[in-house]
């Protein structure tokens, strides 16, 4: 089971429909408990990264980096390694290209564990809103500023690097999308919050189409604002509340397809054109959250809401229930 970067921000990309069970779990890959205190939380890839990062120069950086940070890691370094990162030589690609941002966040990177007790709050949240919810571990590792997280059936992996920005951090050596993506450590109980739903989710099928992959990765922005406070996605979302009736007649259009290109894990491919980004990426997840809000709206029972949210048998019918777009179709 893996999922939606920070499709989020390149690719919280869920490619299985199912969440992970206490019983399918092999127990020497992954500690995973009902019990939302004693999840564990790992910070120790940071510190093999700022290690490797006082050793690296331009003779050796590509030994340093393989071997004293990444062929070292937690397991959930080593997922995203293999799905994210790939060759050590684009990690060390974009920490000399983007060198003084990375300078920039490392004291904010080596303070990410001051954030558990919010991390906590919203793990127990959950259990109160699902009891069915599974707690895995979270891995925090630093990368090449290309995805947010991800959750795989090992746990949940979560990029430092772009949520450790300071007041003080220079952005002229980031594209326009790393510049709308990168945010402060206070922004990261959310994100792990988002993907925490994507761990939860259990659907009947794998989610294909856009309006599939928009419901999934909505509902986990719906429901991490409802156990952590607030969603990832506030560029969408302002940028969708403003043009909430014009993207609704684009989405409509093509919801059904299977090409996700102009609303879903685009922000890299805005980025390559070198143009200013009018149109924010990743929109699927703010038509994905409208529906799930709509749907939660109108169920009387929240927490049997929240349930069938996470284990959705059709997505269609889903969308069907939560009532979205018929007022706003009727103004076209």
């Amino acid at each position: 089971m893996l999922i939606f970067l920070l499709g989020f921000f390149a690719g919280c990309k869920t490619l299985t429909g199912g969440g992970a069970s206490l019983e399918s779990l092999n127990p020497d890959e992954l500690s995973v408990t009902r019990n939302p205190d004693e999840a564990r939380i790992f910070t120790s890839n940071i510190n093999n990264f700022w290690r490797a990062y006082d050793q690296a120069t331009p003779q050796n950086d590509l030994r340093i980096y393989r071997d004293d940070y990444l062929r070292i890691g937690s397991a959930g370094l080593k997922d995203f390694t293999r799905l994210k990162i790939g060759d050590v030589r684009n990690l060390v690609l974009k920490v000399w290209k983007h060198a003084n941002y990375y300078a920039s966040v490392r004291s904010s990177t080596l303070a990410i564990h001051s954030q558990e007790g919010p991390i906590r709050a919203s793990f127990r949240r959950l259990k109160e809103l699902y009891p069915d919810a599974l707690f895995p571990n979270v891995y925090f590792r630093i990368g090449a500023m290309s995805s947010g997280g991800i959750s795989t059936d090992r746990g949940l992996v979560i990029g430092a690097e772009l949520f450790s920005k300071t007041d003080s951090s220079p952005l002229d050596e980031l594209n326009q999308w790393e510049k709308s993506v990168v945010q402060p450590v206070e922004t990261i109980p959310r994100v792990v919050a988002h993907e925490l739903v994507h761990y939860q989710q259990h659907f009947e099928k794998d989610p294909e189409t856009l309006l599939e992959r928009s419901i999934a990765e909505g509902g986990a922005d719906f429901l991490s604002e409802i156990i952590a406070g607030a969603y990832i996605n506030e560029l969408q979302h302002r940028y969708g509340d403003q043009h909430e009736q014009e993207l609704w007649n684009e989405f409509r259009e093509a919801m059904y397809s299977k090409d996700l290109s102009g609303w879903l894990y685009n922000g890299s491919a805005l980025a390559a054109t070198g143009k200013p980004i009018e149109r924010p990426a990743d929109l699927g997840y703010y038509v994905g959250y409208k529906i799930c809000q709509a749907y939660y709206a109108k169920g009387p029972d929240k927490k049997k809401a929240i349930k069938e949210m996470l284990e959705i048998q059709d997505f269609n019918q889903f969308f069907e229930d939560s009532g979205y777009g018929r007022s706003l179709t009727a103004h076209r």
